[in-house]
């Protein structure tokens, strides 16, 4: 098992690094590493985004949500994992209009608000970023452990090193190439995995089993969803580069369209096997792991499957997020050269690649990090709009930190209360912060913009 583990680990891996590497620009210049401007037509977009945004989360949080809270809250996650595809497809002829040679979203918050809001973007941007690499570095490792013999740390390494030697060489179009083909390899597994899978279940499903959760519960839960996940993903500047990646407007839309349509496919997919396993087996584990509870039952060879799987999921996240932190360290250091960009990704990885290999669970800080994006996703947003001012920017990212406090604080009587549950104590993720936060930077960045508009 553990031999056959090794090769098909290997083999996977040096495929992606050949991909990646056939991918890069012999004359490109450090504007083309970074974004590839104006080169990918909308099915490379497409399947771009939807690889950039799979990850081996997938593998974890849909099943268990439709397993433990129902169909409805999955439904409500497909769509988060959807919806910031479609607002890129909305939005992002726009912002390309309104900055054609961008490169980051924080040049985009720049271009509207000043230097400011730009660093705060970026700081976001990057706690979002470091949190997702981490977790995808730490999944592999435990999937590994849990799928096959092979000591998880070693495939945390490969991954890491392997991915990191095509993206630091080819840049943005290695990670686009190496997408197009991850994406069509995880469809692929994952048809696999539920066709071979499902037929074994010993038990003809138990319809008692459904989680017996009121209406009301499940909507918050998929609202929790819906905001948490379309905030933090549209500062993920690996999401930005293929805004400007898309050789027009109408590929950009396009594109985005299908990588939000298959999402919702993909997402609905691996949550529905979830439910599916939690309705026959009388143990999906503790803590619930009903994906791989339903690995159990089949064939051994299906766990060698699921391992590439996760693999491929982790490889297409994990790749897009370096040269995701590695555009947005030129974009914000002036003057840094293309060999100063290559080094600053390899650098980066030392620490976040020692913390994935301690196993630790980073869900809360990546709620944190959620929730400090759904504080300004919105006022970055409004800069598209022409009434739309630097001090309601400002006031509005401001007021969303204050709502995120509130709703804890006026339950709970204690202004310390509300800021520990905006904390989110047992990495549980509640509602009111998250809607908190939404409203309060909404309304104050709009108010302030129509008091005091723009003076002409």
């Amino acid at each position: 098992m553990i031999v056959t583990a090794s090769l098909a680990l290997a083999g996977a891996l040096i495929l992606f690094t050949w991909l990646g590497l056939r991918a890069r620009l012999a004359d490109g210049g450090l504007d083309d590493y970074i974004t590839a401007r104006n080169s990918q037509g909308a099915q490379a977009i497409g399947l771009s985004f939807l690889a950039s945004g799979m990850g081996a989360w997938i593998l974890f949080a849909p099943p268990e949500v439709g397993a433990l809270v129902g169909p409805v809250a999955l439904a409500g996650y497909a769509i988060g994992a959807a919806l910031p595809f479609i607002v890129f497809a909305f939005c992002g002829p726009a912002i390309r209009r309104y900055l054609p040679e961008g490169r980051s979203i924080g040049e985009f918050a720049q271009a509207c608000y000043g230097n400011g809001v730009r660093r705060w973007v970026a700081i976001i941007s990057v706690l979002y970023m470091l949190c997702f690499l981490t977790a995808e570095l730490t999944a592999i490792g435990a999937i590994t452990n849990l799928l096959s013999d092979l000591n998880g740390n070693i495939a945390v390494i490969a991954v890491a090193v392997t991915t990191l030697i095509y993206t630091a060489w080819g840049g943005l179009r290695a990670s686009l190439e190496t997408d197009r083909w991850q994406a069509l390899l995880l469809l692929a597994l994952l048809v696999v995995v539920a066709f071979v899978a499902l037929p074994q279940l010993p038990n003809a499903f138990d319809a008692a089993k459904l989680p017996d959760i009121p209406v009301t519960a499940s909507l918050s839960v998929a609202l929790t969803l819906v905001i948490a996940v379309t905030a933090a993903n549209l500062f993920h500047q690996g999401y930005w580069q293929r805004l400007w990646a898309a050789e027009d407007d109408a590929a950009l839309g396009r594109g985005a369209m299908l990588g939000g349509g298959v999402t919702v496919l993909v997402v609905a997919l691996v949550g529905a096997l979830g439910i599916a396993a939690s309705l026959s087996l009388d143990d999906i584990g503790t803590p619930p792991i009903p994906f791989f509870a339903l690995l159990t039952q089949a064939p051994a060879w299906l766990g060698i499957v699921a391992l590439v799987l996760a693999l491929c999921l982790v490889a297409s996240s994990v790749d897009t997020l370096q040269n995701a932190l590695a555009s947005l360290a030129v974009t914000e250091k002036q003057g840094l050269s293309l060999t100063s960009a290559r080094w600053f990704t390899c650098l980066l990885m030392i620490p976040v690649v020692l913390i994935a290999l301690q196993g630790y669970s980073v869900l809360r800080l990546f709620l944190i990090a959620d929730l400090l994006c759904a504080t300004a996703v919105i006022p970055v947003l409004l800069g598209l709009w022409s009434r739309m001012t630097t001090p309601a920017a400002v006031a509005g990212a401001l007021a969303g930190l204050v709502g995120a406090v509130l709703p804890g604080a006026v339950s709970t009587g204690s202004m310390m209360a509300g800021l520990e549950a905006a904390s989110f104590p047992g990495g549980i993720p509640t509602l009111a912060p998250y809607l908190g936060a939404l409203c309060a930077s909404t309304l104050v960045s709009v108010a302030v913009a129509l008091v005091a508009p723009k003076k002409r």
